[in-house]
């Protein structure tokens, strides 16, 4: 991480670590331990709406994120702790705004408010682990644009799960032990926690409401410093990392357009992932396979590719179109298996500009296929490619959300502020909860203390 981006996240432990010991306890009975950790926010470079579909994407973390902190709640001196030992409390340091829960299984969620995604972990570790559980005292802070595309809330699902792991030491349970051998395997596990699906034996419960995959929680987990790497997914598997050129970094953009997974922007998200859910189940009723994604149908026989177009242009769904299906399955499979492994390649070697030009073919596949970008975030990405950013792309669900744009770190400052003041003319009234930021290819979650 950049000296001044780590000395922000010093200065934010220390008062986080300071509202913590703040909060009323018994110094003779209270664990008076701290746990902290650094979850950051992500960038997906390329990988629109592929990992669920066990295609792959080209990823690295931000230094914007979460600084979080946890204590465990074993005094018994309190009445309400005497009588709920696995108390959570869990509080956003920035707005003050808490929430309480139990850890366990049968805790109710809450559609629509940001403790459903603590509670969700909660209740997932419950149903998963073993074993007398603690409670906690958790407060966190972000500097995280929220729902902005940049994975607030997978950041704090990781963060919300990093502290009760620890609070509970739950990789020394033999559920975790025997699930959970790498970072890789904990992207997948809490990839099914937020979309509720099993992760080997572990059992899956209601999750967040979406139907994502895990690019963003291994993004999180896996990201390595001034670095982009490579995973395909279902499972995860890492396939390759690849340096950024010297010098260069990322401008992100948030376009002020909320991208938030509830009501009928959940539906439309949804509805992304469905089309090539249907397309896998038009494969797999047609030629009586079972192959688990579409990545892996693509890879079964060779021509497998042209064979599913041939399906999917004689297939009959009243909520999907022939033509619809086809072109949800072009883009997953240009994106995952022609676009991402040449800009790798041409990343690798310093070629920049075919870079850019892969990167606008991702790009345009969004546009026409995926039908998940707004005006503002396509004009974000034509006007920082005029101000002279070698590659620009939106990223994250659609529907809003941000655009990344790469450049030299000597003209980062000049892109951004051109950047912004163009936005504020073209779009006033989404320029009012935008964020324009220049960041670095940062590192991937880490115990602090």
């Amino acid at each position: 991480m950049s000296e001044p981006e780590a000395q922000i996240k010093a200065a934010r432990f220390a008062r986080l670590s300071r509202m913590l010991a703040a909060l009323e306890a018994s110094d003779d009975q209270q664990d008076q331990t701290i746990h902290a950790f650094w979850v950051p926010g992500r960038i997906e470079v390329l990988g629109k709406h592929t990992d669920y579909g066990g295609g792959r994407s080209l990823l690295c973390a931000v230094e914007r994120g979460i600084c979080v902190v946890a204590r465990a709640q074993v005094d018994q001196s309190f009445p309400r702790l005497r009588e709920s030992p696995t108390l959570v409390r869990v509080t956003d340091a920035t707005s003050g705004d808490s929430c309480e829960f139990e850890l366990r299984a049968d805790i109710a969620p809450a559609p629509g408010h940001w403790s459903n995604y603590p509670i969700t972990v909660a209740r997932r570790i419950a149903m998963n682990f073993s074993g007398q559980m603690r409670g906690a005292d958790i407060i966190f802070e972000s500097d995280l644009p929220p729902a902005a595309g940049v994975s607030s809330s997978s950041a704090l699902v990781v963060a919300i799960f990093l502290a009760l792991s620890a609070v509970n030491d739950l990789p020394q349970r033999p559920e975790y032990r025997g699930n959970i051998a790498s970072p890789e395997d904990l992207g997948g596990y809490l990839g099914c926690v937020e979309n509720g699906l099993d992760f080997k034996s572990l059992r899956g419960s209601e999750g967040v409401g979406t139907f994502g995959g895990s690019e963003d929680q291994t993004a999180i987990l896996c990201s390595r410093a001034n670095t982009l790497v490579q995973y395909s997914f279902c499972p995860v598997r890492f396939e390759r990392a690849i340096a950024l050129p010297p010098g260069y970094c990322f401008v992100v953009a948030s376009s002020g357009v909320m991208a938030e997974k509830t009501g009928a922007a959940l539906e439309r998200y949804n509805r992304v992932a469905l089309r090539l859910r249907v397309c896998l189940n038009a494969w797999r009723t047609t030629t009586g396979r079972d192959d688990p994604s579409m990545g892996a149908a693509i890879a079964s026989i060779p021509g497998a590719s042209e064979r599913i177009r041939e399906i999917l242009r004689g297939s009959s769904y009243s909520d999907y179109p022939a033509h619809a299906l086809v072109d949800r399955f072009d883009q997953f499979h240009a994106e995952s298996n022609e676009i991402i492994p040449a800009a790798g390649d041409a990343l690798e070697r310093g070629d920049l500009v075919a870079f850019g030009d892969f990167v606008a073919r991702s790009q345009s596949g969004a546009e026409l296929a995926l039908e998940n970008q707004i005006s503002e975030t396509i004009a974000l990405v034509q006007e920082a490619r005029k101000l002279g950013a070698l590659a620009a792309s939106a990223f994250g669900a659609g529907f809003g959300g941000s655009v990344w744009a790469l450049i030299d770190a000597a003209s980062s400052a000049a892109l951004r502020d051109a950047w912004r003041y163009g936005y504020a003319s073209a779009f006033p009234d989404a320029f009012e909860r935008a964020d324009f930021f220049i960041t670095r290819a940062g590192p991937a979650a880490l115990r602090v203390r």
